[in-house]
């Protein structure tokens, strides 16, 4: 019974670090993988993709960030900042290096019915300072 109660607790944290929804949103941006980053999108996006913009269905995004990934291809991705100090909400900016260069990305999550859905992707060109 204690080797199980061990067990447990060994696996929650590690489960809870694999669900995070920031975390794997950079995987999935990491590899392109944008049909994985759709089945958390919610049922609209506000979305900016460089010079495109508006609101959108999970398709219509899907196909966006398809088009952005099949010209980009992505080396790697870093947190550079996330904020998660309101519960229903989780926020970060990540920087995207592609093959085409470098891509500030914001991302933001909003929970409902007890999962983090994607609301809101920005991707623009990093401005060097």
């Amino acid at each position: 019974m204690i080797r199980l109660l061990c067990l447990l607790l060994l696996y929650l944290p590690i489960r809870a670090l694999a669900t995070d929804p920031i975390d794997n949103a950079a995987d999935l941006l990491k590899t392109g993988n944008v049909h994985e980053l759709a089945k958390t999108f919610a049922p609209i996006v506000d979305m900016s993709v460089l010079n495109l913009d508006g609101t959108f269905t999970p398709a219509k995004a899907e196909t966006i960030l398809n088009d952005f990934f099949g010209k980009n291809h992505v080396k790697s991705v870093s947190i550079l900042h996330r904020v998660e100090s309101n519960p229903n909400i989780r926020f970060a900016v990540l920087l995207l290096n592609t093959n085409t260069g470098v891509y500030r990305t914001s991302i933001s999550f909003k929970l409902v019915n007890s999962v983090f859905l994607l609301n809101d992707l920005h991707i623009e060109v990093e401005k060097n300072e």
